[in-house]
């Protein structure tokens, strides 16, 4: 950081390049965090684990298995590293537990000028309040202390359901589970639904053959075929997602933490991703479907939906109020604007907060009007970092000059 100041570069940390956004591009010096990996401690009484900001989600949840420790929550995938994760707001679903930056307990920052800070709710609080969803625009991440508890068992219910049904009793659904989400496909009136509760166990993984066929075989392999030919011949689509839709069944199955809520995702798509206010998801569902049902789109991939707690980190998507989040994919190569712009406008309405790794529209402007943390959040960058060695077009965008 002191010899890009001295040369006058900017700088950006770059994680696995998961983010649909140009959130890491640079024009300067960008730093790879390949080598800066691996747990540093393990607290027991406090039950923290610190790692290094490079270290990929795989890894550490491999790694605090293996020593009888677990996250409460996580997303539905981990190639990410555990910094590029927790910088964009990654989160899963859960009525209790928020995103992985809610369960930071302090951060390592290595700032605009080169000085390393340590930051915690008693040391740097302000810092340490906003740098767990930094952007790279406060400074970079080289150390995250998370909360970890001991390891547990949750057992994971995937049925389909009628899509009426889920919204009606969607507060029904959510309140009687710890995590809930599902996956409409648009096209047809069905769902995939998953709940995971915690269990005393025993444990049943899924069986290796029967979990290839649904995860591999299924939801990797044949959708990614049904997803080419619905590329080629775009009229097939809406029969591929009713067979689609009612190919995976009822299964129920009990693991550790990470063998149930994340899962392979190999099939290539574009992703947007918008927070709403919860209260406002079967309004937001019901206009989605209203919309893609009288548009020509056609659209091959579901629709995927999932809740956080309120949190208070100013740039949080679930920052200061219960969240519901509606994610929607095209398959990659597929013309996805015209899907992605109908979309938006309904998100927009509802004041909906994009996931800040993943493709919109917003600008600061509209920031500033959804988050009533923002100025707070731009006061501190232009405390820590003047100069805007951090800055490149996307958060010359998102947060201002």
């Amino acid at each position: 950081m002191r010899k890009a100041a001295e040369d006058d570069l900017r700088v950006k940390a770059v994680g696995t390049g998961h983010s649909f956004t140009s959130i890491a591009a640079t024009d300067g010096v960008m730093i790879r965090p390949d080598l800066l990996t691996g747990i540093r401690a393990i607290d027991r009484d406090a039950m923290t684990v610190t790692v290094e900001a490079g270290t990929p989600l795989k890894r550490l949840n491999v790694a605090l298995a293996r020593e009888g420790l677990s996250l409460t929550n996580m997303g539905d995938i981990m190639e990410q590293t555990v910094s590029g994760a927790t910088s964009t707001g990654t989160h899963g679903t859960g009525r209790d537990s928020g995103s992985l930056a809610a369960q930071i307990k302090g951060l390592e920052l290595v700032t605009a000028d080169g000085s390393v800070l340590t930051c915690s709710p008693e040391e740097n609080p302000e810092i340490f309040t906003a740098a767990r969803i930094g952007l790279g625009a406060l400074g970079i991440v080289t150390a995250i202390t998370f909360a970890v508890e001991p390891i547990f068992l949750l057992t994971a219910r995937e049925e389909p359901m009628p899509l009426e049904r889920v919204l009606a009793e969607f507060d029904q659904l959510w309140a009687e589970n710890e995590h809930f989400e599902f996956y409409w496909f648009p096209h047809t009136g069905n769902t995939i639904t998953k709940r995971n509760n915690r269990s005393p166990g025993p444990e049943r993984p899924l069986g290796q053959l029967s979990g290839w066929f649904e995860d591999e075989f299924l939801s990797n392999g044949v959708f990614q075929v049904a997803n080419l030919v619905g590329r080629a011949v775009p009229a097939t689509i809406p029969s591929i997602a009713k067979i689609a839709s009612r190919a995976l069944s009822t299964r129920t199955y009990t693991d550790i933490p990470y063998k149930v809520f994340t899962s392979p995702r190999r099939v290539r798509f574009v992703e947007m991703e918008y927070a709403i206010p919860r209260a406002a998801l079967v309004d937001t569902l019901r206009e989605l479907k209203a919309m893609v049902d009288r548009s020509d789109l056609r659209v091959s991939f579901p629709v995927e939906v999932r809740t956080t707690p309120a949190d208070d980190i100013p740039l949080s998507t679930a920052s200061g109020r219960d969240s519901a989040y509606v994610a929607i994919h095209m398959f990659r190569g597929t013309p996805y604007q015209r899907y992605f712009t109908a979309a938006e406008r309904i998100f927009v309405a509802h004041e909906g907060r994009p996931h800040w790794g993943k493709l919109h529209t917003q600008n600061a402007d509209y920031f500033a009007e959804v988050y009533p943390r923002f100025a707070e959040f731009t006061a501190l960058r232009d405390r820590l970092d003047p100069h805007r060695r951090f800055q490149n077009d996307y958060l010359r965008r998102v947060l201002g000059a």
